[in-house]
């Protein structure tokens, strides 16, 4: 492979780097809250609200259930107001944030589940803050389970940054397309491949080791 090649898989590996890791911290801000406040306003939850938790609940799992690529064509007219552009690796982090909110809050929700009710009932029986619940019960206990299931999420926006280069996303998946696809260059597929694979092991075994030491402590 020519050095001009390895030069373009290096770039398209920072941008794809770059495209997770910015989505990753935006979602996470907006999505962990959200997954405390699915469990936390669910029946029998310490700020019980059926009302609003169906609500979120249906926003959550309507736009789980779109289809990244579809998704990512839907939102164009946004993706371009937002960013004033509707392709690149900045374009391609709006989508990658809108799908990663909602899968963030149910993994949360999911790992909260996790945690003893009896913990919660001695908190509230020693007069714990519903705020003071969330933030030395709830998420220290869970804080094992959320980040394992938060390296699940880099994975699956990993393979979704991949995914947006068949809109002009850049990184990795618009090299595959536009120079391993388009010229008929089978080895630039396969180089892509082997590096988001590698890419993907590094993120679970450090994501696996983090969520190991969390749980030691």
């Amino acid at each position: 492979m020519s050095g001009e090649m390895l030069t373009l898989l290096l770039k398209a590996l920072g941008e794809t780097v770059y495209m997770v890791a910015v989505s990753m911290i935006i979602a996470s801000v907006i999505g962990v809250p959200l997954g405390v406040l699915l469990f936390t306003t669910e029946k029998g939850g310490i700020l019980e609200n059926e009302t609003l938790n169906k609500i979120i609940g249906g926003i959550v799992n309507a736009v789980r259930s779109i289809p990244f690529i579809i998704l990512m064509v839907a939102i164009i007219p946004f993706t371009r107001f937002i960013v004033g552009s509707a392709i690149g690796t900045t374009a391609a982090m709006v989508p990658l944030v809108i799908a990663s909110i909602p899968f963030i809050g149910r993994q949360v929700e999911t790992s909260l589940k996790e945690v003893p009710y009896g913990l919660i009932e001695a908190a509230l029986s020693m007069g714990a803050t519903p705020f003071q619940i969330i933030s030395r019960v709830l998420l220290p206990e869970s804080m094992p389970s959320i980040v394992a299931q938060l390296t699940t999420v880099i994975i699956a926006l990993v393979g979704e940054s991949a995914m947006a280069g068949a809109i002009g996303g850049g990184g990795l998946g618009d090299l595959a397309i536009r120079y391993g696809y388009q010229r008929f260059r089978p080895e630039i597929m396969i180089a892509t491949v082997i590096i988001l694979i590698i890419l993907v092991q590094l993120v679970q075994f450090l994501g696996t080791k983090l969520s190991e030491h969390l749980r030691k402590r």
